[in-house]
């Protein structure tokens, strides 16, 4: 692993790196791709980018498994349980762990 990169396309293999740019990329695209598609759900969104996190992560680690189509089976099934964990976290930093809920109302 080189030093002073945050991602790697190891890292991006794994449940967390995955997770963690998935989340970032449908933050930041999410109100532009809500104008252009605006009935397509944000689950959904998180899925595909997931998937092709995944695809490019393994193809760059593994270059041979292009022509592999169980990777591509396999990085769709990853992409539901990434964009889960995705969306966990943005449920995580809307309602931290131990936030009182309704304590500004006193």
């Amino acid at each position: 692993m080189e030093t002073g990169q945050l991602f790697t396309w190891e890292a991006l293999g794994t449940m967390a790196g995955a997770s963690l740019l998935v989340y970032f990329v449908v933050q930041y695209t999410k109100g532009l791709i809500d104008e252009i598609a605006p009935k397509l759900p944000t689950d959904l969104l998180a899925v595909v980018v997931a998937w092709i996190v995944l695809i490019m992560a393994q193809l760059a680690v593994d270059s041979s498994a292009v022509v592999d189509w169980r990777v591509y089976a396999l990085a769709l099934a990853n992409a539901f349980l990434v964009a889960a964990t995705a969306g966990q976290m943005q449920n995580k930093a809307l309602n931290p762990p131990g936030e009182k809920k309704g304590a500004d109302e006193q």
